[in-house]
């Protein structure tokens, strides 16, 4: 595929993946309480629905995976933004919890065609030894999803009501995506290429190695979502502000974005294990530094440090299976890695805050999972490549 249609491909990517992420997640945090007054229902019961969604999510993307490989992402990833269309319409039109919840299970459904995992596979599958740049490009781009659709959506209900607001989003998302996958993904599929030093293709998800790296990822994963979403009260119980809290969770999210501007030089100066276990590291320490300061700077400049952080480990996650196995299975081998994860982003939430009530402080939850986090660390250097593991990739050389 020529330069100019890679182009395309990353650019269109990128656009779906900023509304995707923007209408299906990042406009439920705002809806929340609207949602909870019109109703009745508990923000606890509609962010178990959230939940359920995530779930959904991470069980489908291992079919999800073995599709892409065979057919594609252009006809799964438009079914997927038609499916995500239809949720938001019973989301919005729901009078009863059960199809409240129903909705939300189809999001899941189209969170699993529509999201990271697919994009990844693509852009792994078209740009070959060139994916680290376009996988850079595409989380930089698509980090701002929340920047744009959180304030959005805020805008669009204080005008109307959340049903109306959710029925607006789903205008945007059908116009942006259905045909942005439909006509912009609508390229050759690049043949399978099987890695002449791996024996017995197709073998890999029963490997050690493979199983240490969905181990390691699903306990960092776990110990980095809860730090995201508990961040708040840790440090409201620190004595800052609502408002200051807030500043610091949107500097972290910012922090996301300059830690993705650094991967290319960390791929060039470090193997694949070793940068798996520094990321792992600096996460690790950043969430026990967020249990130990007490200082507001200290707090916030720590917050922006683990945001840092996880923008590095979602091109982690993105680069790992390719790093380690090829190419060939990549969208199979992504989407067992994925599910675990997604399972640990739904249930780390409750984590945090169960772990704040068995210990008495969100001080105290925050060093546990720094200590389950950097636990990952030896289990991730166990996750050793296919074939022989060089300090560089040559990934970050297009």
């Amino acid at each position: 595929m020529t330069e100019r249609k890679l182009g395309t491909v990353l650019a269109v990517l990128c656009l779906t993946e900023i509304t995707s992420w923007g209408v299906l997640f990042y406009a439920f945090p705002v809806l929340v309480p609207a949602i909870a007054r019109d109703t009745g229902w508990s923000p606890a019961t509609l962010t178990a629905a959230l939940s359920v969604a995530l779930l959904v999510s991470a069980v489908t993307g291992i079919a999800v995976g073995r599709v892409l490989d065979r057919r594609g992402p252009r006809l799964l990833m438009t079914a997927g933004s038609v499916v995500g269309v239809a949720a938001v319409v019973v989301i919005a039109a729901a009078r009863t919890l059960p199809w409240f919840f129903v909705g939300w299970f189809c999001a899941g459904l189209a969170m699993a065609a529509t999201f990271y995992p697919p994009a990844f596979a693509a852009l792994t599958r078209w740009y070959g030894p060139r994916r680290v740049r376009a996988l850079t490009t595409l989380t930089l781009v698509a980090g701002f999803a929340s920047t744009v659709f959180a304030p959005l959506t805020a805008l669009l209900a204080e005008h109307q009501s959340w049903r109306t607001t959710y029925l607006v989003l789903a205008v945007v998302l059908a116009v942006v995506t259905v045909p942005g996958h439909w006509f912009g993904l609508r390229r050759p599929w690049p043949p399978v290429v099987e890695d002449a030093e791996l024996s017995k293709p197709g073998s890999e998800a029963r490997s050690p190695a493979f199983v240490a790296l969905v181990a390691a990822f699903s306990l960092t994963a776990l110990g980095t979502y809860a730090v995201v979403v508990n961040l708040v009260a840790l440090l409201a119980e620190r004595g800052l502000s609502t408002g200051l809290a807030a500043i610091a969770l949107g500097l972290g999210g910012a922090g996301q974005v300059a830690g993705r501007l650094g991967f290319a030089t960390l791929v060039n100066r470090t193997g694949v294990r070793t940068r798996t276990a520094v990321v792992i590291v600096v996460l690790a320490a950043t969430t026990t530094l967020l249990g130990v300061l007490t200082s507001a700077v200290a707090l916030v400049c720590a917050s922006v440090l683990a945001g840092m952080a996880r923008g590095v480990f979602t091109l982690l996650q993105a680069t790992a299976v390719a790093d380690r196995w090829g190419t060939a299975g990549y969208g199979r081998l992504s989407g067992l890695l994925s599910a675990p994860l997604v399972t640990m982003s739904a249930v780390a939430p409750y984590t945090g805050a169960a772990l704040a009530a068995l210990t008495g402080s969100y001080s105290t939850a925050f060093l546990v999972l720094g200590a389950l986090t950097v636990a990952a660390v030896p289990v991730s250097l166990a996750a050793r490549p296919a074939v022989a593991e060089a300090p560089a990739s040559s990934d970050s050389k297009s």
